[in-house]
């Protein structure tokens, strides 16, 4: 379906019906739910919080586990912050926190498959162009240096390319 045929179809519809379409859609799909309760009530620093417990659970899970270690567990919570309009800084904040909280799960225990840096490397440049993009690089460059140096200072297979990286963004 068109966006211009569920307009019409929308017009079709009296007030109670489209009341009721909506009420069943909330109460269906978590997407719409989870839409709503924050369209109407933004708790930013609550969503935050809860998606940086989810990504450090990753790593450091609280029921004695195997740490994951799973990239995409933070990549989901990040697009579902950009889906849902959150204000940027939160969004790159989330993004960082990513990558630091990786460093310091290998500051305790050093991994040593390759992909996990790769995915890291790769984390941390989403993260840089997206700052980039929304002017919030001057305001970050510490946290973003610190990633640098935690990654020259644990001597990361790819450290140069962090490196690299950060330079590109002039920091």
């Amino acid at each position: 379906m068109s966006k211009r045929e569920l307009k019409q179809y929308l017009k079709e519809l009296t007030k109670e019906q489209l009341e009721e379409q909506i009420l069943d859609l909330y109460g269906r799909f978590k997407e719409v739910k989870t839409f709503y309760d924050f369209a109407f009530n933004p708790q930013e620093n609550k969503l935050l919080e809860e998606a940086k417990w989810q990504i450090s659970k990753e790593y450091f899970p609280v029921n004695r586990r195997k740490p994951k270690m799973r990239r995409s567990v933070a990549q989901k919570h990040i697009r579902n912050f950009v889906r849902l309009g959150v204000d940027a800084p939160v969004v790159a904040d989330l993004m960082l926190y990513n990558v630091e909280v990786a460093q310091t799960f290998c500051g305790e225990r050093p991994v040593t498959q390759e992909a996990f840096y790769r995915a890291m490397l790769k984390a941390f440049e989403e993260a840089l162009q997206f700052i980039e993009e929304h002017g919030l690089i001057t305001q970050l460059a510490p946290r973003i240096n610190r990633v640098v140096d935690e990654a020259i200072e644990q001597r990361w297979m790819n450290r140069a390319a962090f490196e690299k990286t950060a330079a590109l963004y002039a920091i």
